[in-house]
């Protein structure tokens, strides 16, 4: 059977694949454990997702593709569980060698999916969102159309996260500033027509509630000993403690409306607070959106 690519042109299917929710919902559980081996990156799965959403809804697509599209940038980055931790973690730039072994999740992502039971969702993301426009991406130089429209989406969308998101040796840059180096990268790195909806989508504030957020309302708190992303869990309490995976640091939660405020009260080697939790009002909140898929046609 013919993969789908996610786009208008794929082969026509006889029957839509079935989507079972709580294997998908399993697979997004499991892509959340394998981005907290990260902590400074946390919320950008759901981020990815959401703003590849609103890019899919923007061009137009039906429904039903813009859900496929956003449960697959959900998943794009499952293949970073081949990169060992002293990589994946690393605070300074990488060396070639290093950069060569990031550089292999895209093809370890796709394998990973391609035989999976919800492959036929998703795979093509995970293989194709580092693939430029003019074919000088990786891992297999597609250029221009050749890329699924769906990878088209989730690498811009995967690139505003990275460049307005705070990271140890930098701070994230403003939407502005952002989608001035989108724009620049229009036609070269990124399809230019998804740029300029993203940038229509910027500029009417639509991604607003999406930058600096780990999921609906829950902003992305850093700690204040190393500044990795908190995994503040949905309606924590006033001076609840969490614990940062990256120093060790207890962090006492202190709200003011909108925002979270963090004070360092301890530190702690107890393994057991230190686990990788999975973003679960992300999890949630995608689950949510995507019921029409596993809904049936008579419903």
């Amino acid at each position: 059977m013919a993969r789908s690519d996610l786009e208008g042109t794929a082969p026509a299917r006889n029957t839509e694949p079935e989507v079972d929710e709580a294997l998908l919902r399993s697979l997004l559980v499991l892509a959340e454990i394998i981005e907290a081996r990260d902590p400074y990156t946390g919320g950008h799965l759901w981020r990815v997702s959401q703003f590849a959403k609103l890019l899919a809804f923007k061009i137009g697509l039906p429904e039903r593709e813009v859900l496929r599209i956003s449960l697959a940038a959900y998943l794009h980055d499952l293949g970073k569980v081949g990169i060992p931790d002293h990589i994946l973690c690393k605070e300074g730039e990488l060396n070639d060698e290093e950069y060569a072994v990031v550089r292999t999740h895209p093809s370890v992502g796709g394998r990973l999916l391609e035989s999976h039971p919800l492959g036929d969702l998703v795979y093509k993301v995970a293989l194709e969102h580092h693939e430029r426009v003019d074919g000088r991406g990786y891992p297999r130089g597609l250029r221009g159309e050749q890329i699924s429209l769906a990878s088209r989406i989730v690498s811009v969308a995967d690139a505003f996260d990275a460049m307005t998101s705070t990271r140890p040796y930098r701070r994230g840059l403003s939407t502005e500033e952002a989608l001035r180096r989108l724009e620049e990268g229009a036609g070269t790195q990124f399809d230019a027509g998804i740029v300029a909806h993203m940038r229509a989508l910027g500029l009417a504030g639509d991604l607003d509630h999406i930058v600096g957020h780990t999921a609906p309302g829950i902003p992305a708190v850093p700690c204040p000993q190393c500044g990795a992303v908190l995994s503040l869990p949905r309606g924590a309490i006033e001076g609840e403690i969490v614990y940062c995976r990256a120093c060790r640091g207890a962090v006492s939660l202190t709200r003011h409306g909108e925002t979270v405020s963090t004070k360092l009260v301890g530190q702690t080697d107890d393994p057991r607070l230190l686990e990788p939790q999975p973003n679960h009002a992300g999890v949630d909140d995608v689950m949510s959106q995507s019921e029409i898929l596993w809904e049936t046609k008579d419903s």
